[in-house]
Formats: C-alpha cells, sequence, structure tokens
C-alpha cells in the first residue's frame, strides 16, 4: 500500500493539525502534533500487522484496508461496518464511545465519493470545531501581538544599525563609555534579528506542502529541527546579552557617579567579558540539558522548568543588581538636584527626566513582570504581560537608540559638524539657488 494522502485525508490531516495547534495554546502545539504523529504511525503499524494475521472470509467481501484515518475489517456486502475511533485522536477521551462508518457497496468495493474517495462518516469523532467569540478573539489578538513585535524589532533593527554607523564613523565619538553604548545596541540588533530569524524559521516549517507519510516523518524530524534549535540557542544567548550589558552600562555610570569601584584603571576588557562572555556560562548547560533531556521540537517547551532556571536565574540576578544599583543612582542624583535647584518646579522635572532616561538604558521595565511567569499568569492578566513584555522588549533597542546616539548632545554636535563640513566641499550642491 503507498504511503500518498488522498486529498480527502489531507484535508481532514490539515483540520487535525490545526485543532492541534489551537488546542495547545500556550502549552505548545508543535509538541501536540509530533505526539499525534507517533500515535497515528503506532496505530498504522498494529492495522497493518492485523490485517496480515487474519484468516480471510469466503465469498464476496469488502477487502480489509487501512484509508490512513482508521483501520478497516472485511465488510459483507451492503452493510454499514462501523469500528471505534481512532485512539491517536488529540481528544479521543472525548470521543471514545463515538464509531466511524464506510458503507461496503453490493458489489463487493467500499462506497466512494466522486469515484475515488473513499466515503466515510466520522461526525461522532470529530471535536467539536465551531470556534467561540473568546477562542476567535484570542487567536486574532496573539496575530496582532506578532506584527506588534515584528514592526517594533524591525524599527529597532534599523535604528540600532544606524546608530552604530554613527558611533563607529566619527572617531570623536570614540571612548569607552560609546563603546559600551555601541556593544548594548550590538546585542539588541542581535536578539532582533534572532528573534525574526527564528520566526522565519518557523513558518518555513509548519508552511511547507505534506502530500506524504514521509513528509510527515521529515517534518517532525530532529534534522529538520537543527535550524530552528540552533535559531532558538542563538535568541536566549542574546537575551541574556542584552541584559548583562545592561549590567556593564549600570556598573559604568554608578562608577563615574558614585566613585570607582574598580581602580581608574580601563576596565573594557572585563566589561567585553561581562557584557558577552557571562551568557556562555548559561547558555551553553542549559543547551546541553535540552539536547539530553527535552531534545523535542525547537526546544521552545518547558516541561521540566528546572532547565528554563537555568537561563531565568541569571536574568534574574542581572535585573535585581540593576534594579538596586538605578535606587542608589537616583539617590545620588536626588541629593545632587537638591543641592543646586533653582526651583522645585525645574527640580522635579530634571529628576524625572533622569529616572525616565535611566529606565531603558539599564532595563528596569523588566523586573515588572519578572516573578509573573508564565507558568503563574491567566487570563487578562497573561494577556496584559505578553502584550507589555513584546511591546517593551520589541520597541527598547528603537528607544535605547535614539536616547544614547541621535538624541545625544555630543552625537548631534559632531554629526552637525560633519554636515557643516560637507556643506563647504560640495557648496555647488547645497547652495545652489
Amino acid at each position: 500500500m503507498g504511503d500518498m494522502l488522498g486529498p480527502g485525508y489531507r484535508q481532514s490531516l490539515f483540520h487535525l493539525v490545526w485543532m492541534c495547534l489551537l488546542s495547545s495554546i500556550p502549552q505548545g502545539g508543535a509538541k501536540v502534533l509530533e505526539k499525534t504523529f507517533e500515535e497515528w504511525m503506532r496505530y498504522r503499524d498494529e492495522c497493518l500487522r492485523r490485517m496480515a494475521s487474519e484468516p480471510y472470509p469466503a465469498g464476496l467481501f469488502c477487502n480489509r484496508t487501512f484509508d490512513m484515518y482508521a483501520c478497516w475489517p472485511d465488510g459483507s456486502p451492503g452493510i454499514t461496518v462501523n469500528i471505534s475511533c481512532p485512539f491517536y485522536l488529540p481528544w479521543f477521551e472525548k470521543v471514545k464511545h463515538g464509531l466511524v462508518s464506510r458503507r461496503c457497496g453490493a458489489n463487493g468495493q467500499w462506497v466512494t465519493v466522486n469515484g475515488s474517495q473513499p466515503w466515510r462518516d466520522y461526525s461522532q469523532c470529530e471535536e467539536e470545531t465551531a470556534a467561540t467569540v473568546e477562542e476567535e478573539g484570542a487567536r486574532q489578538l496573539m496575530m496582532s501581538f506578532k506584527v506588534l513585535y515584528t514592526v517594533g524589532y524591525s524599527l529597532s533593527l534599523l535604528t540600532l544599525i544606524s546608530a552604530l554607523l554613527v558611533l563607529t564613523v566619527f572617531r570623536k565619538l570614540h571612548c569607552t563609555r560609546n563603546y559600551i553604548h555601541a556593544n548594548l545596541f550590538a546585542s539588541f540588533g542581535l536578539r532582533a534579528t534572532s528573534v525574526m530569524v527564528k520566526d522565519a524559521l518557523l513558518e518555513r516549517r509548519w508552511g511547507m506542502e505534506l502530500v506524504r507519510v514521509a513528509d510527515w516523518e521529515a517534518l517532525l524530524s530532529h534534522e529538520a529541527a537543527l535550524g530552528c534549535r540552533a535559531a532558538q540557542v542563538l535568541m536566549q544567548y542574546c537575551i541574556l546579552a542584552n541584559h548583562y550589558w545592561f549590567l556593564v552600562e549600570a556598573v559604568y555610570l554608578y562608577k563615574l557617579l558614585i566613585g570607582a569601584v574598580f581602580s581608574e584603571k580601563n576596565y573594557y576588557r572585563l566589561y567585553l567579558y561581562l557584557g558577552w562572555g557571562t551568557p556562555v556560562v548559561f547558555v551553553v548547560p542549559w543547551a546541553a540539558a535540552k539536547y539530553l533531556k527535552e531534545n523535542a521540537e525547537c526546544w521552545a517547551l518547558n516541561e521540566n522548568m528546572a532547565y528554563w532556571w537555568i537561563i531565568r536565574i541569571p536574568i534574574l540576578l542581572a535585573s535585581l543588581i540593576n534594579l538596586l544599583i538605578f535606587m542608589r543612582i537616583l539617590k545620588v542624583i536626588l541629593a545632587k538636584l537638591r543641592a543646586n535647584q533653582k526651583g522645585y518646579a525645574d527640580y522635579k522635572l530634571r529628576l524625572a527626566k533622569a529616572t525616565l532616561t535611566l529606565i531603558p538604558l539599564f532595563g528596569i521595565h523588566e523586573v515588572v513582570f519578572i516573578f509573573a511567569t508564565d507558568e503563574q499568569t491567566t487570563g487578562i492578566l497573561r494577556y496584559v504581560k505578553v502584550f507589555f513584555t513584546l511591546f517593551l522588549n520589541s520597541f527598547q533597542g528603537f528607544l535605547v537608540a535614539v536616547l544614547y546616539c541621535f538624541a545625544n548632545k555630543e552625537v548631534k554636535s559632531e554629526m552637525k559638524k560633519k554636515w557643516q563640513l560637507w556643506k563647504l566641499d560640495h557648496p555647488a550642491l547645497c547652495c545652489a539657488q
């Protein structure tokens, strides 16, 4: 028997895929689909063994068959054959008492539709497919979130690349402070790139055309998941690097405002190790744990949360240290503003400006939801958390690049000088009336 999927079965199988993906949000549709296909193959193998071992009846009958959906015994002419719903269905517990039917024609052939496709009635084996208003609203909301963070990361990436070019091209901007800013920009850019690459790989993988059973086997194989696993590892590394460059920014500013945390030597190399090296210490054991213990799909699911804490603990630690440094720096700024205030309104305005400027630089907003984990949030709170997390994470690169490059007085002054020099060198282009 060939392994081609007929149009009728492909349609029901795509419906099955869609139901798997919807029914498993947010636990992860890919895992459900993988388990469903494994159960389908077990069901198929048991069916083929049964067909090979049972004796054939005498006289005219419809041949036993596996039609890619259910396992059918030999049928008597003119009789409707009923069998239990196949156990591989994800919703089998809801329909385990249901029956799927096929009719054996008087000529000893299974009744078909349109001359080729087998007729069967599997209405008792279907899960309720009518999406409720709430489910449809949730699906539309998640699609809107995807559009939101895609726009945010794209805008951030373009702005960050421009900011990196400015800090690189203008030699007068070369100093430790701007080097640290440039590394922070690079970590944001890599994070945005890794997220978009991961999404593209997932869309490509789940959007491929599936015609044969072998296509499904290839789709769900470990080899097919290598690309998205690599993207997942890169994304986790970039997220960690992002947080530790926040920490470098906080340590460096603390050193400038409050006094030397270290000696007055240039510790830029140590900053590099902290920002780019620390994430490796945690990502490598996390990847090893996923490979050895949870080597399924794209490593996006966390069945054992102990492995996820390998990533979460260093992020939590960096965020808490940043919060402490943030509060200490604000205390110093507050004291200096009080000592030099010219007016109460101006004093409050300058304090608010300093506070709002430091929040994106240190990633303080991360602390808001750091204890509200995905496992603990449900309902409206979950959607609120997802929205703010995706919005802030995707647009934060844009905000940081604008605040610490394009809105910086030193950068604007240098760009203005370069523009004036360019106009003097090209008077025919700039000054022609």
